[in-house]
């Protein structure tokens, strides 16, 4: 099931982060608006990063433009956040 959930602000990377920066160095934004994905077998072309404390960061399969947003481990849900994404 999906639908647009409202939650609690999520610091997300940006999807372009300056040349030569560290991992320690991460530019990221506020976001509130996401789709909520119950489960991740529902994608059809999103790849997962590897786990960064509790999440998994979701990227395009295609060409790995990303974060367009995380999946949460202990809920099992994925966020993709609706600044991120174009819906046709």
């Amino acid at each position: 099931m999906i639908e647009i959930k409202e939650q609690s602000n999520f610091s997300l990377p940006l999807m372009k982060q300056a040349n030569g920066s560290s991992p320690d160095e991460v530019v990221a934004e506020e976001l509130a608006d996401f789709w909520k994905v119950d489960d991740m077998l529902t994608f059809e072309n999103i790849g997962f990063s590897h786990t960064v404390k509790e999440i998994k960061y979701l990227v395009c399969a295609d060409c790995e433009m990303g974060p367009v947003g995380y999946h949460d481990i202990p809920s099992k849900k994925s966020y993709v956040a609706l600044s991120r994404v174009k819906h046709v």
